[in-house]
């Protein structure tokens, strides 16, 4: 079982069912688009996105790891590219994967405003948040004294 959300109570096979509903749904487009328009331009539809989103991953990755490079170069931490990274592996993998669903998916995740709006709207709900604690201030005074430094 895959924990979503905030609450842990709340439990959810969606691993499970995004990886049966899936290839039905991709399997369905394939009998309607390669009715519409034929198996050997569906065949063909389904290369050309491969290679269209192979290229726009090779030059999306290359200009995150550029960001990354100047972000580590200036000492800070590069939070954002690296979760732009991980959105790019998924997306390239989506791409990769033959259909028209995942590769729309894939697709979302190449184009960098739909990819920091991924970022920045399914990231805070997937990771799990730890509760906040409250902390105890008690203010006061040390005093230390010449017998604390012969220890």
């Amino acid at each position: 079982m895959l924990s979503l959300g905030y609450h842990s109570e709340m439990r959810f096979p969606l691993l499970g069912l995004i990886f049966i509903l899936t290839p039905l749904f991709e399997i369905y487009l394939f009998i309607v688009v390669g009715g519409g328009i034929g198996a050997f331009a569906t065949i063909v539809l389904i290369v050309t996105t491969a290679v269209i989103g192979i290229t726009m991953l090779r030059a999306q990755g290359f200009s995150v790891m550029r960001r990354f490079q100047l972000s580590v170069a200036r000492g800070e931490l590069p939070a954002m590219e690296l979760a732009e990274g991980a959105l790019l592996l998924v997306g390239g993998a989506l791409l990769l994967t033959p259909g028209f669903f995942t590769d729309a998916i894939g697709f979302l995740c190449l184009l960098p405003t739909t990819r920091r709006f991924l970022i920045f709207t399914c990231l805070p709900r997937l990771v799990p948040r730890r509760p906040a604690t409250r902390r105890r201030i008690i203010e006061g005074e040390q005093v230390r004294s010449d017998r604390d430094w012969d220890d």
